[in-house]
């Protein structure tokens, strides 16, 4: 691709990224008036409409948060499996609050005495009330169906013909998966719904239970509570099925979480919970900020020193890298959930600032050499990201390695600075590869 068409593609990326840095800022644009009257109306338009769309989601240590001590109930438990349930207990909660949208949570099983309890900090969430519920709660899925004197009974009764459903032993152990959808029919089957997903046992079951309640409803019920009656049209096979309902997006992404959560092991209850907080907060943040911006300043004057006017690009390279990098923290590329950032993943940004200029210099020295050996500025320029590569790619395999490394075996702020570390030496590949290398030949031609 030529440097000019890839140029224009930088170009792009780095509005886009500007777009996405931008904070929130408190002006109003002035009123323009023409003989007298407003241009734009009475409305006033600020500037916080369009800029500050992509705030930068904080960790528990910058921001506060909630903390829950929850209580293990072991009495039905064998004591030799005691230790395992807690695990289990404690994988289960972790689920919950990943679902639920909570990053950087720290889910820690202790023992305290012969006691077990999970301790739960949930960053960003000042009333955790709603949060402690499904983090608490054990989601039990069960379908049922309706005996054949419904109606006589609920008339008899008052009682609503639902409440008469008998199990018909489908449950949430046979469900494989639960996500959110829209629906895109009539009326009655538009808005949000949950699709549902059987295993193999649980979908033969669900096809000889549809089978037999054809045109009859199935009452869906979660921990007792109806949740949806929908009618069977048809036998359904293959273990696939949507939930309906008078479902708003927030309690179809509720009840899918809780699905996919599963059961708690064991029972438990909320000892605690209180509000915790910023144990770093603003401040903290400020000198963080101050420390980066001066690193970026040295790097920035030592290249420019050092390397004249190859220097000044592969700052420009960098100035460029932070703008992505920040980008992808706040907004995640739309792919995956954006960055929240504690004071460890600041430092791995920090950090990967000066490992960003590494593959810059590498090239810059191979070019020296190859201009030394009597090459021109355009074989020096191709040579020196050829010869340069392996080095290059080599380091930064190695730096992913160990981010890797950190990432998945470590807990809260360990992963923070190694996803942080991780997406700084992606970019820092891109910018030194892509972007300076198009510049350089903008420049020598």
């Amino acid at each position: 691709m030529k440097p000019r068409r890839i140029l224009w593609f930088i170009i792009i990326l780095v509005v886009f990224s500007i777009f996405a840095d931008l904070p929130k800022v408190s002006f109003e644009l002035p009123t323009l008036k023409i003989n007298g009257s407003n241009f734009f109306g009475d409305k006033k338009i600020n500037l916080n409409q369009f800029v500050g769309v992509f705030p930068l989601k904080l960790g528990l240590d910058l921001q506060g948060g909630t903390q829950l001590v929850l209580q293990t109930q072991m009495e039905k438990i064998a004591a030799g499996d005691r230790d395992k349930a807690l695990e289990s207990a404690r994988e289960v909660i972790e689920r919950r609050v990943n679902l639920f949208g909570v990053s950087e949570s720290v889910v820690q099983a202790s023992k305290i005495g012969g006691e077990r309890r999970i301790l739960v900090d949930l960053p960003g969430i000042k009333d955790a009330s709603e949060a402690a519920l499904l983090v608490g709660r054990t989601a039990q899925l069960d379908f049922r169906e309706l005996p054949a004197t419904e109606s006589a009974e609920a008339t008899k009764s008052g009682i609503p013909a639902i409440y008469f459903a008998k199990p018909t032993g489908l449950t949430g152990a046979d469900l494989k998966r639960a996500q959110v959808t829209f629906g895109s029919g009539g009326a009655k089957q538009a808005g949000p719904q949950v699709s549902v997903e059987f295993n193999e046992a649980g979908a033969k079951k669900f096809a000889e239970i549809t089978k037999r309640n054809v045109g009859r409803q199935l009452p869906i019920f979660l921990d007792d509570t109806p949740v949806s009656a929908p009618v069977v049209q048809q036998e359904i096979a293959g273990g696939n099925a949507v939930i309906s309902g008078q479902f708003t997006t927030d309690e179809a992404k509720k009840l899918a979480i809780q699905l996919n959560a599963g059961a708690l092991p064991v029972p438990i209850k909320i000892i605690e919970q209180r509000s915790i907080g910023a144990s770093l907060g603003q401040e903290s943040i400020n000198k963080s900020l101050v420390a980066g911006s001066l690193g970026l300043l040295v790097v920035i004057i030592y290249m420019a020193l050092y390397y004249g006017v190859w220097g000044i690009i592969a700052d420009l390279a960098l100035i460029i890298y932070s703008l992505f990098v920040l980008a992808i923290f706040k907004t995640g590329l739309f792919i995956l959930p954006p960055v929240t950032l504690t004071l460890a993943g600041i430092a791995g940004f920090v950090l990967s600032i000066g490992m960003a200029v590494d593959a810059n210099i590498l090239v810059f020295e191979r070019m020296k050499e190859e201009r030394r050996w009597g090459k021109s500025a355009v074989q020096a320029l191709d040579l020196g990201f050829k010869r340069a590569w392996t080095s290059i790619k080599d380091s930064n395999i190695s730096s992913l390695i160990t981010a890797s490394i950190l990432y998945f075996l470590g807990t809260g702020s360990v992963k923070g600075f190694a996803l942080t570390l991780a997406i700084g030496v992606l970019v820092s590949m891109f910018t030194a590869l892509v972007v300076t290398k198009t510049f350089l030949k903008l420049l020598i031609k």
